[in-house]
């Protein structure tokens, strides 16, 4: 669940044969034909989507789907996501001993707008519905940015306790810590009175004065009505209480179980649309206080568009990149998506509580190259275009050989009015030294692919 939705995430590593082929004749112009043009229909794992001004998915994202890298034997992905499950199932156990927490990490990351908005109260303007910030397969499909997105649908189900496990499509900078597919994990735990006031029977979950009707489902209350970080009106301070008690132990037990027993943290209130109060967890680290995952009190009209009338929640979300690269040393989020048995030989899962640092692959030099050009009349970034666009365009033609792209300059010219924009672009391969003419080529099929998707001129 909670990972904030402002946008993080992670990046595809190409092998060198695929680099190569990329670099063939023909390769680049098919690439520039996939990152500018969309087929009328979308064929994606075995369902078929209509395609219409909304969709943005491009084929180089859709390459990630199946690729599991949480449930690959070896994976320091699929190591964390083990020692997240492994400390849940010890944490919770019913009377004969067996976990309370059931597991879902193959559930399909394509959603409806209902489930990845509408059911956690999203508002309308939130800026994560945007073109700009989501995948959409079509106005009513898109890849899921969250792993919250199954909840209403798990709890419906009769689910009470629960980890949701998968990949997360968001679109983003690029840079060594963002890659627009990485993976979550995500918790809702459910009580009941009976159960959270076991000793104090005479206690209630929900106010006197609160007339447990379901609230309008086409009314979600704006974020200045959710920021109450004390509860929520429908809530008994007392089961608020509670609630946040256990919540936090377990989750501090968690970090510790990963961390070690000495990691300082604090906690740090913040806002989610799908939980109040909420508070984000951050260890500090390297001198540095870093955010490590989000959490809270579930909104009560989640429960109730579920059908859940009589329990109080908590939800979490934390993402495993974030953890690995910590935990390993892992300097850059397209390590994750390698095929290389230099990279994931220093792994092992026979021993999960033994991690190891990982040792660098790559010595090889960057090159640089800039390429700037001017929008077309009246359109300006954020207004008519979107550098996330362009990041995509240059991940789709030139694959994970980019290693960052910066907006470096931006200026408009004071008698045409027209904006001119400069992007640095850093290329580096993960197994081989890249030539610079390797890299003008692929800078060329980038510049045109700009020209012909986004209508600028090369300056």
């Amino acid at each position: 669940m909670l990972l904030t939705l402002r946008v993080p995430r992670s990046r595809l590593y190409l092998g060198r044969q695929q680099h190569r082929r990329l670099l063939a004749s023909t390769a680049p112009e098919e690439a520039k034909r996939q990152a500018t043009q969309h087929p009328l229909q979308l064929e994606i794992n075995g369902n078929t989507y209509p395609t219409d001004s909304w969709t943005n998915v491009t084929p180089k994202i859709l390459s990630h789907l199946g690729l599991n890298k949480h449930l690959q034997r070896d994976h320091p992905l699929s190591i964390i996501r083990q020692r997240i499950v492994n400390y849940f199932y010890g944490a919770y156990r019913n009377q004969r001993g067996n976990p309370l927490f059931s597991v879902y990490d193959k559930l399909s990351p394509i959603v409806t707008v209902q489930q990845n908005f509408d059911n956690l109260l999203i508002p309308i303007d939130h800026v994560s519905r945007q073109k700009s910030d989501c995948y959409y397969v079509n106005r009513e499909h898109l890849l899921r940015a969250h792993t919250t997105a199954h909840q209403v649908e798990l709890i419906s189900g009769g689910l009470d306790n629960f980890l949701v496990v998968g990949e997360v499509y968001r679109r983003d900078e690029i840079d060594s810590t963002h890659y627009p597919v990485f993976h979550q994990a995500d918790a809702v735990r459910l009580v009941t009175k009976d159960k959270l006031f076991e000793r104090n029977p005479g206690l209630e979950l929900f106010e006197e004065t609160w007339s447990g009707s379901l609230a309008d489902p086409k009314r979600i209350l704006p974020s200045s009505k959710c920021m109450d970080q004390t509860k929520q009106p429908c809530h008994t301070l007392e089961a608020v209480k509670l609630m946040e008690h256990e919540m936090k132990h377990v989750l501090v037990g968690l970090t510790k179980d990963l961390f070690g027993p000495r990691i300082k943290y604090r906690w740090v209130d913040t806002y989610f649309p799908f939980t109040q109060p909420s508070w984000e967890l951050e260890i500090y680290f390297k001198d540095n206080w870093l955010e490590v995952l989000g959490c809270g009190i579930m909104r009560h009209e989640i429960l109730q568009k579920a059908g859940v009338h009589q329990s109080i929640g908590y939800a979490f979300g934390v993402g495993l990149e974030r953890l690995a690269m910590i935990l390993f040393d892992i300097p850059d989020i397209r390590l994750f998506w390698s095929n290389d048995s230099g990279f994931l030989s220093q792994f092992s899962e026979q021993d999960l509580q033994n991690l190891p640092k990982y040792k660098p692959i790559s010595h090889y030099p960057q090159c640089s190259n800039d390429l700037s050009f001017w929008l077309p009349a009246n359109v300006e970034i954020d207004a008519g275009f979107s550098a996330n666009d362009f990041y995509d365009l240059a991940r789709t033609i030139a694959g994970d050989v980019v290693e960052q792209i910066s907006l470096v300059d931006k200026f408009k010219h004071p008698k045409t009015g027209k904006t001119s924009l400069c992007f640095r672009i850093v290329y580096r391969h993960m197994e081989r030294t890249l030539t610079q003419a390797e890299v003008n080529e692929i800078h060329k099929h980038i510049a045109d692919a700009s020209v012909e998707a986004f209508n600028v001129q090369i300056r």
